[in-house]
């Protein structure tokens, strides 16, 4: 797909299709209403700025929309496919490391009561494993804003890819 083909979209495909980047109504609505874009790059620096407005509310309920981190993503649509790519070094570390991930997003879980996120692409699982070790001793306002920053970070890089 590239961006002529997101233009000719109908607006109820064009929604579905950045709910997919990210599962924020307001943010995919807008995002949608502000066709055509000059570029990718011009779309990509509108979602950035936007996701800068979202609310706790719209990012707890986007994380709806992401698996656990190591798990593997079910279902099939766009959405679980991204994150089964995303997240494929996760999902396919060695025992001892994806042993320590799940301890982790148990630790996670029950510390900040929301599903670990982080942008796992390009990433090692021992690299992740090192990223939720660092934001379990976060406060709650400081990982607030870390979880914002990585569902913008994936929502940007899924319009990227989609748009290849």
């Amino acid at each position: 797909m590239d961006l002529s083909d997101l233009d000719r979209l109908d607006v109820a495909d064009a929604r579905a299709l950045a709910m997919t980047w990210a599962a924020v109504p307001r943010w995919a609505d807008t995002l949608v209403a502000g066709r055509p874009y000059d570029s990718v790059d011009a779309l990509v620096a509108t979602a950035d700025r936007l996701a800068r407005s979202w609310t706790d509310d719209e990012v707890a309920a986007a994380l709806a929309d992401h698996p656990r981190i190591g798990d593997r993503p079910t279902g099939s649509g766009a959405s679980a496919a991204a994150s089964r790519t995303e997240q494929s070094s996760s999902a396919d570390a060695d025992p001892e490391t994806a042993a320590a991930i799940r301890e982790g997003n148990a630790a996670y879980e029950a510390r900040f009561d929301r599903v670990f996120l982080v942008r796992a692409a390009g990433r090692s699982a021992a690299e992740i494993l090192v990223e939720l070790r660092r934001r379990l001793a976060n406060d709650d306002a400081a990982e607030r804003a870390e979880v914002a920053d990585e569902l913008r970070a994936i929502a940007l890089l899924r319009i990227e890819r989609t748009l290849a």
